[in-house]
This record gives structure tokens, sequence and C-alpha cells, in this order.
């Protein structure tokens, strides 16, 4: 039985987790921590996600370092604040505890795009240089099971990297035209904490972080090519629908871009359509729901997640299953 411990358990992903690892039967949920400041400690979990009464009914301790963590777990999902991962997953590490990363703190390789990134100087470029982008999907497993620090993708650069990915990896676009990526996500993407931005009643439609978004250079680095990132902010509550236009290279056939998706066709938690995605047929589940359309020596691609699930808890279940050896789809079907 693994012992995992989840940071930052408050929020709407770490609840996620919450469920997740107790449907695992490999797993025992050993901690739930959030920040020593927040109003949420010496609460159970259940109290804040009714959804959870019954079921994980722990309480929640404040984190005063990676001690409390290594105390009580042999893996820990970080749910939490860039900062907060970057400042205790060295730790982690040299005790031998797994870490699941789920902040952009570990992935990003350039220090000088991360700064400009985050706003913050990375302090542990030996633990970035051994940490493991795991896109689940297409994570060398090898690598994987080397490492203890596991850095997991954003869910803007999931829905948008799995779209590309095909594409890119059979040489079928004419990359000299970036492609442009637009996407839509929910507000609980924003995260539990209340702003008037992320305020029902002031959520509209819109665009934001044009050009200077934080998932740009995530998104460019592991598709090795720069593209056009354009986020926005719809009036739901989760869930990413991306739509991905490209130029394809002289000659490049339906068949060919078929050919390059039917990568997915082993691959459990991505599913090709025949047309169009649904965001709604992928809300409340782990799946990534891909369609494209070519003509004109054009393609545009939609790629549709739950932001909260293949965003993020249920792609690092899925990561974790891989490292352990599990199926990858345990827990989440």
């Amino acid at each position: 039985m693994i012992k995992v411990a989840v940071v930052g358990a408050s929020g709407y992903a770490g609840a996620q987790l919450c469920k997740l690892i107790s449907r695992h039967d490999d797993l025992e949920l050993t901690g739930l921590f959030v920040s020593e400041n927040s109003l949420d400690k010496g609460k159970k979990i259940s109290d804040l996600y009714g959804t959870l009464s019954g079921v994980v009914d722990m309480e929640l301790q404040p984190l005063t370092g990676p001690q409390d963590i290594i105390k009580v777990a042999d893996a820990v999902f970080l749910a939490t604040d860039h900062k907060v991962s970057h400042d205790v997953a060295p730790a982690l590490v040299e005790a031998g505890v797994a870490v699941f990363d789920l902040s952009g703190a570990f992935r990003i390789s350039d220090t000088d795009v991360f700064e400009k990134a985050y706003g913050f100087p990375h302090e542990h470029k030996d633990l970035l240089k051994s940490a493991v982008y795991a896109l689940a999907e297409f994570v060398d497993l090898k690598a994987l099971r080397a490492t203890k620090m596991i850095s997991l993708p954003g869910c803007y650069p999931t829905a948008s990297q799995l779209a590309l990915k095909p594409l890119i990896d059979n040489d079928l676009l004419d990359l000299n035209y970036r492609p442009s990526i637009n996407a839509v996500s929910g507000v609980s993407g924003a995260g539990r904490k209340a702003k008037l931005t992320n305020s029902f009643c002031e959520v509209s439609l819109n665009a934001y972080g044009v050009f200077t978004h934080r998932h740009q250079p995530e998104i460019a680095e592991h598709l090795g090519t720069e593209v056009i990132f354009t986020p926005h902010l719809g009036d739901f509550k989760r869930g990413i629908h991306a739509t991905v236009n490209a130029k394809l290279k002289d000659g490049v056939t339906n068949d060919q871009i078929a050919k390059a998706y039917s990568v997915y066709g082993n691959k459990p938690l991505v599913r090709v359509k025949s047309g169009m995605p649904k965001l709604q047929d992928v809300q409340e589940l782990p799946f990534c729901d891909i369609g494209f359309a070519a003509k004109d020596g054009y393609i545009v691609v939609c790629s549709c997640i739950d932001n909260l699930l293949k965003g993020a808890s249920a792609q690092a279940m899925q990561v974790l299953n891989l490292y352990y050896g599990f199926d990858e789809t345990k827990s989440l079907l």
C-alpha cells in the first residue's frame, strides 16, 4: 500500500484528488495539507466538499515544512502555489518521496524564461534538470520511473499539446506559420479563492493574457515550436475547449492526418472523434476528446478536456499509475 498525501487539498484539484485516491485500492491517503495561513486549516475536507462526506472525512493540516509530508507519505501530490512547490520539492525528493507536482514550478527548463513567466528566480536548477515533464500519453516511462520529481502539464497545455503533437511528430505542419491556439476555460481554472474577476456576476467571455500567458512558453518548449496561444475565460464552471488552427505542408492528405492521430488508438483516455467534440462530453470525466477538419492546406483541430480532471487531478493520477506500474485508468473510470 502506497501512502499518499495531498498539499493544497482544499482547492478544486486537491478535492478531486481526494476522491480519486479514495477509489484506488493500492493507495492510502495519509495526509491533507493546506498553507499555515489558510482559513480552512483544522476543518474536515468533507465540510468544504459535501460530495466527500463519508468518503474522505480527514482534517486539513497546516503545512509547516516538508518534514510534515516526509513523516506520512511515500508519494505526494502538490496541488498548490508554484512557489510552495518550488520550495518544498527538493527536500521531499532528497527524502525519497515521489513528487507529483501540479504547479508550474518545474515545467519550463530555461530559468530565464521561467522567471519571466512566474515572477521569481528558480533556485533548484539541478532538480529542474532531473524533473520529468509527464504529459501522460507521451511520457517516457523509463525516464518517469527513474526520477522522484514529476512535473505535470498545465490544463491549457494538456489540451493544446494533445491536439498538436501527433501532427508535429509526423512532420505534417508547415511551422513557418505558427499554430494558433484559442482556448476557453471554465471559471474553476482560476482556483477556489474568491476574486472579483471570477465572481459569477462579473464573468463574461473574454480573452486575457494575450501574448503574455505563462502557459505559452510551456506549450512551445514541449512541442518544440513557437505557437500563438490566446486563453479565454468562459461563463461556465469547468472544462477547456481549445481550437487550434495550423498550416499543413504541401500535399498532406486526410489519410496522413488520420494515421497521425491513430497514435491514440491504444491510449484509453484520448478519444478521437469523427466530428468536432463537445465540451459537455468530457465534463466530470478524465478524457480528452479530439476532432479535426482539413481544407485547402489548413487544419482546424478541436480538443476538449475537463480542466480539473484531465487538465489536473486525473492526469496526475494517470501518471502516478504509470509510475508505479498500475493500469493507467485505475480509479479514473
